[in-house]
């Protein structure tokens, strides 16, 4: 399979799965809006909660997958992309069966989070040995930021209870996403603004 292939579909997928979520919190958040749910007894609204719960995981099971691909394809080629994939269904699963599929997913997310913090400090640095598909210095940046939010904020999902860690975890998503987007959106003008230092690999 060539890169550029194997980037569409990793791409189309994400984004088909995103889109899923989407539309699952949308309707879930206009469903308890107009039914009322809050002037219901607590039994509801946890019946309520319990059932939107087993209608996201699959795709938020997808989405975690699934970043566990696309954040060492920065790293990693091809071939070794693929074997890296396998070591860690194979590891999610032995988990899944020891632990649980919870304590799975969170070990995923955290060694998802520990390679794109690497990619990020790389991409930052300038390095010429990440895989991306632009040279902009600026886009490499703003995406490893924008992939950084993304798992920060499925795994922020796992601690919504903790109500101080959730909201450290929701600042830090917030900020990441947001600096990324900008440094995408913007990147010919922070070209023009750092004279010209955008387009070569190191700042």
């Amino acid at each position: 399979m060539k890169k550029a292939s194997y980037d569409f579909y990793l791409i189309l997928s994400t984004a088909a799965v995103l889109g899923a979520i989407s539309a699952i919190c949308i309707y879930g958040m206009f469903y308890f809006k107009f039914a009322e749910l809050q002037h219901m007894p607590a039994a509801a609204k946890a019946l309520y909660m319990a059932r939107m719960n087993r209608l996201i995981s699959p795709f938020v099971i997808a989405l975690i997958l699934l970043l566990g691909i696309c954040v060492p394809k920065r790293l990693l080629s091809a071939n070794r992309l693929t074997w890296f994939a396998a070591l860690l269904a194979l590891v999610v699963v032995i988990i899944s069966f020891v632990y649980g599929v919870v304590i799975a997913l969170k070990v995923s997310l955290i060694i998802t989070l520990a390679l794109q913090f690497v990619v990020l400090v790389l991409a930052a640095g300038g390095s010429q040995r990440l895989n991306f598909n632009h040279k902009s210095y600026w886009l490499r940046l703003g995406s490893s930021l924008m992939h950084l939010g993304i798992i920060l904020f499925i795994l922020d999902l796992f601690f919504y209870k903790h109500h101080t860690l959730h909201l450290i975890l929701f600042w830090v998503t917030t900020t990441s996403t947001v600096s990324g987007m900008l440094a995408c959106f913007y990147s010919q003008s922070l070209i023009k603004l750092f004279r010209g230092k955008g387009e070569h690999y190191a700042p």
